[in-house]
């Protein structure tokens, strides 16, 4: 019987939360909508007790490569080395960054005052866009409030009735939503698998009109790069366009940190570049890359663009002093280079089952949810800022501690954190 099934409706023992996730009580059946709650409730109350809570750490202060928190178990203020942030390049403290917000704090004032076809589109805006367009080799830009609405209102936009978005299974969950909003079909092929792709594209060649492959640049659980000059062959062939989700790629990989097409010399030959401004970048928002006349139907079609207020001019000026940054400083780039090189041969030496990731992304993959909730309250313990992921929002089997590198870390915050989850996993068997 299935997990859900056998669970009592008023759920209320603290052992029983080792038994169940998060994703169980969204399945939990009621006339009335609130009822779910109540037991959900005392899941997350179960979940603190037993020190398996890592939700919702609050922060005290930047959050850099070392944090100030409020320990959620002890009410303390402590120090921890922040392992789960996805600030890469150290921007969202860097002196030109913060600089270039306060001035346009000063001269704009703190909001944009309207949504982005009406009354709230200001010069930075246009200067974001433009500077976000030559920096990722298309013609236009649109930028949005967040990375998820840009993902959303961009597929949402673009696929209708009789087309077909095709995904990678393991993209982010903002482009998997994108196609259920839309009023077309949703496929998938099997991770960075191009014989998957070619077939599932062929299943569709005579059953839809328009088609759309959809890929993430750097794969956000597992840290892998996706095949993209085969993705783009592959898709070619078929007659499908191809959309890039390059919210951990950019800033990152690339000679010169412009993300995947850069990566392989394709630059300017894939037909949506999109991702977020909340990663490398530093800021928040989100953004799609296109020629002219895409860019201007997504304005007018995009709900999530038409309906959302435009960025905040501090936000706004940060973000294109980021970019600045990231070509003029490539030193920060090289330092977090050295750092993943030095964290990935580490834990690869030590024992650890860190996947196929070839960027900041660390996944140290522990598969057994019990023994994970126990390893991240040690970790926790040891001072380590770290996340564990669990089903659904990896497949099940391979739950994992996942740990985020910046340019930012130092080395003793490096040896640190690797000594700590090198103790931890052999406390619980893992190597």
């Amino acid at each position: 019987m299935d997990l859900v099934e056998e669970r009592p409706r008023g759920y209320t023992s603290a052992d029983d939360s080792r038994q169940f996730s998060m994703a169980d009580f969204y399945e939990l059946p009621d006339r009335d909508i609130f009822a779910k709650a109540k037991p959900f409730w005392q899941f997350v109350q179960d979940t603190l007790a037993l020190r398996h809570n890592t939700y919702r750490r609050t922060i005290i202060g930047p959050n850099g490569h070392r944090v100030i928190i409020q320990d959620p178990y002890t009410g303390e203020l402590r120090e921890m080395i922040m392992m789960a942030s996805n600030n890469y390049l150290g921007l969202t403290t860097h002196p030109r960054v913060v600089e270039a917000g306060r001035r346009a704090h000063e001269r704009y004032g703190v909001g944009a005052g309207g949504v982005p076809l009406l009354a709230g589109t200001l010069d930075l805006h246009h200067a974001l866009e433009a500077r976000l367009a030559k920096f990722k080799s298309c013609e236009d830009a649109i930028v949005f409030s967040s990375g998820y609405s840009s993902n959303v209102g961009c597929i949402s936009a673009l696929i209708r009735k009789g087309d077909v978005a095709l995904n990678d299974r393991l993209n982010h969950a903002s482009l998997i939503d994108g196609c259920r909003f839309s009023g077309g079909e949703l496929r998938t092929f099997k991770h960075n698998n191009m014989e998957s792709l070619e077939r599932v594209l062929a299943e569709c060649d005579d059953k839809y009109l328009g088609k759309l492959v959809i890929v993430d640049g750097v794969f956000s659980m597992d840290g892998d790069i996706t095949d993209l000059p085969r993705v783009v062959e592959v898709s070619r062939r078929h007659g499908a366009r191809v959309m890039i989700d390059e919210a951990h790629a950019t800033g990152v990989i690339g000679k010169n940190g412009r993300g995947t097409p850069e990566h392989f010399g394709m630059e300017g030959q894939v037909d949506i570049v999109a991702g977020t401004l909340s990663k490398a970048l530093g800021g928040v928002g989100g953004f799609v890359c296109s020629n002219r006349e895409v860019v201007n139907y997504i304005r007018f079609y995009a709900r999530s663009y038409m309906f959302s207020t435009a960025l905040p001019p501090a936000v706004t000026a940060s973000l294109i002093e980021g970019i600045n940054v990231i070509e003029e400083e490539p030193e920060l780039r090289a330092q977090l280079w050295r750092n993943i090189r030095y964290v990935h041969d580490s834990l690869r030496r030590m024992g650890f089952d860190i996947g196929t990731t070839e960027t900041a992304i660390v996944p140290v993959i522990v598969g057994d949810d019990p023994k994970l909730r126990e390893m991240t309250r040690r970790i926790h313990e040891e001072g380590i800022f770290a996340n564990p992921v669990y089903y659904p929002a990896v497949p099940k089997k391979v739950s994992r501690l996942r740990l985020s590198l910046m340019a930012t870390h130092t080395q003793e915050d490096l040896d640190q954190t690797l000594s700590a989850v090198e103790k931890v996993g052999r406390e619980f068997g893992v190597i």
